[in-house]
């Protein structure tokens, strides 16, 4: 009877999850995030990804009059309301919108690609679709998108759901009492636009591509679901499951993790939070994922009337003393930087699997690498599935970039959700070996105090992990040469320091000369050269010059520096600095950048230049060292 009941309980009534807009530092980390759904494409629900309407809003009309106050009925991109129909019956009523007969697009899609004169537009852009729903009783429905860039406000049916700040990670709101049997509109207003206050803040390095660039879906649970498992290999040859339940019968509901392939059972009971965590031996035939040998095994976790299913591979990752472990034995990442645009003069951040594996093939096959920096934001959750299939070990990263307002509570409070948001996502992805918590931000005490609470944050959430950040390098003068040192303060609290240096481009050194810059790390820590690259213009030729943009001049940047690594006995990794050309506005020579960085080893449309070959045959080299 008492089993009885606990399944009964696990079936229980709905309950709503709510979130404050601002938290306390002090605050857990996984407290700042709503539903996490972990692995919802794999959940029963609709998808509605596909057509919708959509309408600019420059002014934000939709949200505020001219003198401040709520908009009015005739503005409100929100409102259930056939305009047409409206103004029929009532000629005098005035609507300066229409969004059932506004424009239609294919979502996921930035809507730089809307339309020609979107190309740079920056501010608020309104979506609209209707889809069918049949209730069911005892079920939960909540409304997921894997990313939309950048405030996004969310309304069903004519009323608001809440909002989420952040462009590159998922968040869902709890739609079951405001759904109806039939027909349903959903409208969402994505603003693209950035403050100093936000992360990352108004100036990057990359194009802003606002809208709604990854999935939407209506994901369907029992009234107690399996929000987060988590399961990995942990220290001291364990495997463990770490499972969270929500809903009236979280506490006390049987679990049970199956791995069906080892023949392997957890199972156990939650505490009256809906937590659980089981631990077991190493099983002897597990085959430990690493990038000579990727695999994966079907995870299925049951607990009351919700199963959940995945695909996770096991291995370990270490440091000691300069050296990085994989599965106990040291490693080299060959590896290399890359942003989240899909091939092509056009790209839309829609990563479809094909993109992403063009994308990742070109590391593994075509560079012969074991490693990624998916820079510099969360990537698609299509890209982490994809390095776990092919075997890529993967830097993800948060945009804690350049010059975020350090000094602000609430933007802390920003940035750790989006970490939280990223390592709950992923946690069950192999190929994630480094969180990176920053780009390039200049030591100062309000900095070193924000990024060392996001390195906590890392560690509370997954402590089978490396904590990371890419830092600024200092140059000295020693005995007549330059010296780079890598002495961040921040470096105490990662495990591998990582440094971003471009000398030979944006320093006039000669390149020649590269190879003896000296380095000195004495962190005691393995370093990472995060990024190092020159910009080319792809068929751009000018040997007898060397002039910067040629394809010349990259390839030899690219010899001379990976001779500079070469002498760098701490070295444990590169990244170059970058896999493919990508949109940036900030980049306007009119012959040989037109709106895009040319760093690239290839073109937006997958021409390789020299520096490929060269980048290429020295990972060879290493990989014929067992490194």
């Amino acid at each position: 009877m008492r089993g009885r009941r606990r399944g009964l309980l696990c079936m229980g009534v709905v309950m709503t999850l709510g979130m404050t807009s601002s938290v306390h530092a002090q605050t857990p980390a996984s407290a700042l995030v709503g539903p996490v759904l972990v692995n919802a494409e794999a959940r029963a629900g609709l998808d509605l990804s596909g057509p919708w309407h959509w309408s600019v809003d420059p002014y934000r009309d939709g949200l505020a009059g001219f003198h401040g106050a709520e908009a009015g009925p005739g503005h409100r991109r929100y409102d259930e309301v056939d305009v047409d129909a409206v103004t029929r019956e009532h000629p005098t009523a005035l609507y300066e919108y229409d969004m059932r007969r506004s424009p239609v697009v294919h979502l996921p899609s930035s809507w730089l690609t809307h339309d020609a004169t979107m190309r740079y537009y920056d501010g608020l852009v309104w979506y609209q679709r209707t889809f069918t729903f049949r209730k069911a009783p005892g079920q939960r429905a909540f409304l997921r998108f894997g990313a939309a860039d950048y405030l996004t406000r969310v309304y069903l049916n004519g009323k608001p759901l809440g909002q989420h700040e952040g462009g590159f990670t998922p968040f869902a709101f709890e739609v079951t009492e405001h759904l109806r049997d039939g027909e349903n509109q959903v409208t969402v207003g994505v603003d693209s636009t950035r403050s100093a206050d936000s992360v990352p803040p108004t100036v990057t390095d990359w194009e802003t591509y606002g809208g709604i660039t990854r999935p939407v879906r209506l994901v369907s649970t029992p009234a107690t679901y399996v929000d987060d498992a988590w399961v990995r290999l942990g220290a001291n040859q364990r495997l463990l499951a770490t499972v969270r339940l929500r809903g009236p019968g979280a506490g006390g509901c049987p679990v049970r993790v199956r791995i069906p392939a080892l023949g392997l059972t957890l199972a156990g009971e939650t505490a009256a939070d809906g937590s659980w965590t089981g631990a077991v031996p190493e099983p002897r035939a597990l085959k430990r994922w690493s990038p000579e040998a990727p695999t994966l095994y079907d995870v299925v976790v049951a607990a009351g009337d919700d199963t959940l299913v995945d695909r996770v591979g096991f291995r370990t990752l270490a440091v000691k003393g300069h050296d990085i472990l994989l599965n106990g034995k040291p490693l080299f990442l060959r590896g290399i930087s890359l942003h989240e645009e899909e091939p092509g003069r056009q790209p839309t951040r829609a990563m479809t699997p094909a993109a992403a594996r063009a994308l990742l093939g070109e590391v593994k096959s075509g560079l012969n690498g074991n490693f990624v920096r998916l820079a510099h934001y969360p990537h698609s959750e299509v890209m982490t599935r994809m390095a776990d299939e092919l075997g890529l070990l993967v830097w993800s990263e948060i945009p804690v970039y350049w010059r975020v307002n350090f000094a602000r509570a609430e933007t802390l409070t920003t940035a750790r959700r989006m970490l939280a948001e990223n390592l709950l996502r992923d946690r069950n992805r192999a190929s994630i070996a480094f969180w990176s918590v920053a780009n390039e931000t200049p030591p100062g005490e309000a900095r070193d105090a924000f990024l060392a609470q996001l390195a906590r944050d890392v560690r509370e959430l997954d402590d089978t992990r490396l904590v990371t950040a890419a830092l600024l390098i200092d140059r000295v003068q020693e005995q007549g040469r330059p010296v780079m040192v890598v002495k961040d303060p921040l470096v105490r609290h990662l495990d591998v320091a990582a440094v971003n240096t471009y000398n030979g481009w944006y320093s006039d050194d000669a390149l020649s000369s590269l190879p003896d810059i000296g380095w000195r790390n004495d962190t005691g820590k393995p370093l990472i050269f995060s990024e190092f690259g020159a910009d080319a213009l792809a068929g751009f030729h000018e040997p007898e010059r060397m002039r910067k943009f040629s394809e010349e001049y990259q390839a030899e940047y690219h010899r001379q520096t990976l001779a500079m690594s070469e002498r760098i006995p701490s070295l444990r990794g590169l990244s170059p600095w970058v896999l493919k050309d990508f949109r940036s506005p900030r980049r306007q020579h009119p012959v040989y950048q037109q709106g895009w960085n040319r760093k690239g080893l290839i073109s937006e449309t997958g021409q390789r230049k020299q520096a490929f070959e060269v980048l290429a045959e020295h990972y060879r080299k290493l990989a014929a060292q067992g490194r």
